[in-house]
């Protein structure tokens, strides 16, 4: 089992940044792909961004891309999400998500991708 927990959100103004860190305990040893996600109330899960380990690949959504960078801390197994330029469109609760199993036909944009999931942190913008 992989434990994820999240932490980093909080209320910030338009064009504010914010970094959020997940970081992943248990059986880690193998975690191929950990990602973003985010979900506002009303509306679907979707994704955001994810990174591939082992190479350090990473994908982003369109609407976040060119504003937030996904990184990662092979010391602390941790993986960071960037947010510069927040929209109040960006607010929503944000969710790590990982999984062991690497596959290149599987799309990491997608929910079932992933296997182990946090709690969420808040991200909330005022305009």
């Amino acid at each position: 089992q992989v434990q994820v927990v999240e932490s980093g959100g909080g209320l910030v103004q338009a064009g504010d940044s914010l970094r959020l860190s997940c970081v992943a305990s248990g059986r880690t040893l193998g975690t191929s792909v950990m990602g973003w996600f985010r979900q506002a109330p009303g509306k679907q899960r979707e994704f955001v961004a994810a990174m591939f380990w082992r190479n350090i690949s990473t994908w982003y959504s369109d609407s976040v891309k060119g504003r937030f960078i996904i990184s990662r801390d092979n010391s602390k197994n941790a993986v960071y999400l960037q947010m510069d330029s927040l929209k109040p469109e960006d607010t929503a609760g944000y969710y790590c998500a990982a999984t062991q199993l690497y596959y290149s036909s599987r799309n990491y944009r997608e929910i079932n991708a992933y296997d182990y999931w946090g709690q969420g942190t808040q991200v909330t913008v005022s305009s």
